[in-house]
Protein backbone atom coordinates (compact mmCIF):
# COMPACT_ATOMS: atom_id res chain seq x y z
CA UNK A 1 0.00 0.00 0.00
CA UNK A 2 2.96 2.11 1.08
CA UNK A 3 4.50 2.01 -2.42
CA UNK A 4 1.51 2.62 -4.39
CA UNK A 5 0.80 6.00 -2.71
CA UNK A 6 4.54 7.06 -3.67
CA UNK A 7 3.62 6.04 -6.71
CA UNK A 8 0.64 7.87 -7.16
CA UNK A 9 2.73 10.87 -5.35
CA UNK A 10 5.27 10.99 -8.30
CA UNK A 11 2.62 10.32 -11.04
CA UNK A 12 0.88 13.59 -9.99
CA UNK A 13 4.51 15.43 -10.02
CA UNK A 14 5.37 14.00 -12.92
CA UNK A 15 1.74 14.96 -15.23
CA UNK A 16 2.86 17.84 -17.53
CA UNK A 17 1.43 21.37 -17.18
CA UNK A 18 -0.36 22.07 -19.74
CA UNK A 19 -1.46 26.01 -21.16
CA UNK A 20 -3.75 28.01 -23.45
CA UNK A 21 -4.50 31.66 -24.66
CA UNK A 22 -7.96 32.63 -24.16
CA UNK A 23 -9.49 35.87 -25.83
CA UNK A 24 -12.29 37.49 -23.99
CA UNK A 25 -14.32 40.57 -25.40
CA UNK A 26 -17.73 42.41 -24.82
CA UNK A 27 -20.07 42.88 -27.97
CA UNK A 28 -21.91 46.22 -28.57
CA UNK A 29 -25.22 44.39 -26.80
CA UNK A 30 -22.55 43.46 -23.62
CA UNK A 31 -22.49 39.78 -24.64
CA UNK A 32 -19.11 38.55 -22.95
CA UNK A 33 -17.44 35.93 -26.01
CA UNK A 34 -14.24 34.04 -24.91
CA UNK A 35 -12.48 32.12 -27.60
CA UNK A 36 -9.00 30.61 -28.41
CA UNK A 37 -8.55 31.44 -31.90
CA UNK A 38 -7.52 34.67 -32.68
CA UNK A 39 -9.36 35.22 -35.96
CA UNK A 40 -12.29 34.55 -35.00
CA UNK A 41 -12.82 37.39 -33.01
CA UNK A 42 -14.78 39.93 -35.41
CA UNK A 43 -12.55 42.44 -36.34
CA UNK A 44 -15.08 45.04 -34.86
CA UNK A 45 -13.93 44.18 -31.37
CA UNK A 46 -9.65 42.91 -31.84
CA UNK A 47 -8.46 45.98 -30.28
CA UNK A 48 -10.46 45.36 -26.89
CA UNK A 49 -9.71 42.01 -26.20
CA UNK A 50 -8.45 40.55 -23.00
CA UNK A 51 -5.99 37.95 -23.36
CA UNK A 52 -5.57 35.54 -20.35
CA UNK A 53 -2.70 32.61 -19.83
CA UNK A 54 -4.77 29.17 -18.72
CA UNK A 55 -1.80 27.12 -16.94
CA UNK A 56 -4.47 24.28 -16.47
CA UNK A 57 -6.00 23.80 -19.93
CA UNK A 58 -4.21 21.46 -22.45
CA UNK A 59 -3.75 23.45 -25.72
CA UNK A 60 -4.89 21.52 -29.13
CA UNK A 61 -2.19 22.04 -31.80
CA UNK A 62 -2.46 20.62 -34.99
CA UNK A 63 0.89 19.87 -36.63
CA UNK A 64 0.78 21.15 -40.63
CA UNK A 65 3.59 21.46 -42.61
CA UNK A 66 6.01 23.89 -42.91
CA UNK A 67 5.06 25.13 -46.63
CA UNK A 68 1.11 24.74 -46.54
CA UNK A 69 1.16 26.95 -43.13
CA UNK A 70 3.14 29.82 -45.12
CA UNK A 71 0.91 29.13 -48.42
CA UNK A 72 -1.94 29.45 -46.36
CA UNK A 73 -1.18 32.70 -44.35
CA UNK A 74 -0.17 34.44 -47.89
CA UNK A 75 -4.02 33.23 -48.86
CA UNK A 76 -5.33 34.48 -46.15
CA UNK A 77 -3.94 37.92 -46.41
CA UNK A 78 -4.75 37.99 -49.62
CA UNK A 79 -8.23 37.37 -49.91
CA UNK A 80 -9.26 40.12 -47.29
CA UNK A 81 -8.73 43.54 -46.94
CA UNK A 82 -6.80 44.97 -43.29
CA UNK A 83 -10.01 44.69 -41.59
CA UNK A 84 -10.91 41.01 -42.29
CA UNK A 85 -13.13 41.90 -45.16
CA UNK A 86 -13.26 39.28 -47.72
CA UNK A 87 -14.14 39.40 -51.72
CA UNK A 88 -18.05 38.65 -50.82
CA UNK A 89 -18.55 41.56 -48.20
CA UNK A 90 -17.04 43.92 -51.31
CA UNK A 91 -18.99 42.45 -53.77
CA UNK A 92 -21.96 42.80 -52.02
CA UNK A 93 -21.41 46.50 -50.93
CA UNK A 94 -21.32 47.46 -54.66
CA UNK A 95 -23.27 45.39 -55.99
CA UNK A 96 -26.15 47.19 -55.41
CA UNK A 97 -24.72 50.48 -56.49
CA UNK A 98 -23.67 49.56 -59.64
CA UNK A 99 -27.34 48.08 -60.56
CA UNK A 100 -28.61 51.20 -59.73
CA UNK A 101 -25.91 53.37 -61.50
CA UNK A 102 -26.68 51.21 -64.54
CA UNK A 103 -30.78 51.28 -64.10
CA UNK A 104 -30.55 55.38 -63.72
CA UNK A 105 -28.84 55.50 -66.43
CA UNK A 106 -30.96 53.75 -68.90
CA UNK A 107 -33.78 55.74 -66.73
CA UNK A 108 -31.88 59.18 -67.88
CA UNK A 109 -31.23 57.74 -71.61
CA UNK A 110 -35.00 57.49 -71.89
CA UNK A 111 -36.31 60.15 -70.58
CA UNK A 112 -33.61 62.93 -72.06
CA UNK A 113 -34.73 61.20 -75.69
CA UNK A 114 -38.25 61.75 -74.64
CA UNK A 115 -37.36 65.31 -73.90
CA UNK A 116 -35.38 65.67 -77.29
CA UNK A 117 -38.91 64.32 -79.57
CA UNK A 118 -40.76 66.66 -77.45
CA UNK A 119 -38.70 69.92 -78.07
CA UNK A 120 -38.36 68.45 -81.62
CA UNK A 121 -42.23 68.71 -82.05
CA UNK A 122 -42.55 71.37 -80.05
CA UNK A 123 -40.65 73.43 -82.53
CA UNK A 124 -41.69 72.50 -85.73
CA UNK A 125 -45.57 72.64 -84.94
CA UNK A 126 -48.37 75.87 -84.56
CA UNK A 127 -50.45 75.61 -82.14
CA UNK A 128 -54.08 76.84 -82.59
CA UNK A 129 -54.60 78.23 -78.93
CA UNK A 130 -52.14 79.49 -75.95
CA UNK A 131 -53.80 76.44 -73.97
CA UNK A 132 -52.44 73.86 -76.20
CA UNK A 133 -49.35 75.18 -76.45
CA UNK A 134 -48.94 75.53 -72.66
CA UNK A 135 -50.16 71.62 -72.33
CA UNK A 136 -47.00 71.15 -74.44
CA UNK A 137 -44.68 73.45 -72.11
CA UNK A 138 -46.17 71.65 -69.42
CA UNK A 139 -45.72 68.43 -70.34
CA UNK A 140 -41.72 69.44 -71.66
CA UNK A 141 -41.58 70.67 -68.38
CA UNK A 142 -42.18 67.13 -66.66
CA UNK A 143 -40.14 65.62 -68.80
CA UNK A 144 -37.41 67.95 -68.32
CA UNK A 145 -37.77 66.91 -64.15
CA UNK A 146 -37.63 63.47 -64.38
CA UNK A 147 -34.84 63.99 -66.68
CA UNK A 148 -32.89 65.93 -63.58
CA UNK A 149 -34.08 63.21 -61.04
CA UNK A 150 -32.44 60.23 -62.91
CA UNK A 151 -29.37 62.78 -63.62
CA UNK A 152 -29.31 63.09 -59.87
CA UNK A 153 -29.62 59.23 -59.63
CA UNK A 154 -26.67 58.52 -61.76
CA UNK A 155 -24.45 61.33 -59.70
CA UNK A 156 -25.69 59.76 -56.19
CA UNK A 157 -24.47 56.32 -57.59
CA UNK A 158 -21.41 57.27 -59.38
CA UNK A 159 -20.31 59.12 -56.48
CA UNK A 160 -20.96 56.23 -54.21
CA UNK A 161 -18.75 53.97 -56.11
CA UNK A 162 -16.25 56.15 -56.07
CA UNK A 163 -16.14 56.55 -52.45
CA UNK A 164 -16.18 52.59 -52.20
CA UNK A 165 -13.29 52.59 -54.43
CA UNK A 166 -11.29 55.03 -52.18
CA UNK A 167 -12.46 52.97 -48.97
CA UNK A 168 -11.61 49.78 -50.86
CA UNK A 169 -7.92 51.42 -51.49
CA UNK A 170 -7.47 52.47 -48.06
CA UNK A 171 -8.25 49.25 -46.70
CA UNK A 172 -5.90 47.40 -48.97
CA UNK A 173 -8.68 45.82 -50.25
CA UNK A 174 -7.95 43.88 -54.32
CA UNK A 175 -9.54 46.33 -56.77
CA UNK A 176 -10.87 43.54 -58.97
CA UNK A 177 -13.20 42.77 -56.16
CA UNK A 178 -15.30 46.18 -56.84
CA UNK A 179 -15.39 45.17 -60.92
Amino acid sequence: MRNFSILLILLAFAVPAYSATIYKWVDKNGVVSFTDDLTKIPPAYRNQVEKEERKDVKEEVIPRPPQAATRGSEQEEARTDIYGRDETWWRDKVRPWKERLKEATENYETAQQKYAAKSDELSQKKFGSPTQYKMNIAELDKLKEERTKYEAQVSEAKATLEKLSKEAHESKADPAWLE
